[in-house]
């Protein structure tokens, strides 16, 4: 795809200084991007996704829309993996997040959860549990 093909043969440019005092010029990996495709395609970003959603109006461009969706995702994800693109970027681009669950013994909660009869509470009572909510 032409895209794709311009994207490689494009990249973006560093320039690097050394010890020795020279300035090189280094190529850096382009990321693909939707947007970056619907430029260079001449359409809007809305159309692009208007082929995307599979409605009856659009259903001839929903497999190669998603595919080139599939292909900008895997060039960013491979791209960042190797250290060729900014991870954090691209990560988050790419809706990935790291999940961290912390537990106490036996898988328990840190902090144990209180439960409170707010039966057996005055009204006084609610009004501060709550006002220390709010807080």
């Amino acid at each position: 795809m032409a895209y794709f093909d311009w994207v490689t043969k494009n990249p973006l440019y560093e320039q690097k200084a050394f010890a020795n005092g020279t300035v090189k010029q280094l190529p850096k990996m382009r990321a693909m991007t939707e947007l970056g495709f619907c430029n260079f395609a001449g359409i809007d970003r809305q159309t692009f996704h208007n082929y995307k959603s599979g409605k009856e109006e659009w259903k001839e461009f929903f497999d190669i829309s998603n595919k080139i969706s599939d292909i900008i995702y895997q060039q960013k994800f491979e791209g960042a993996a190797a250290d060729l693109l900014n991870s954090n970027i691209i990560a988050r681009d790419l809706g990935l997040k790291e999940r961290k669950e912390l537990t106490g013994k036996d898988g328990k909660d840190l902090v144990p959860q209180r439960q409170i009869d707010i039966s057996k509470l005055t009204v006084e009572q609610i009004d501060e549990l709550l006002s220390k909510h709010d807080n």
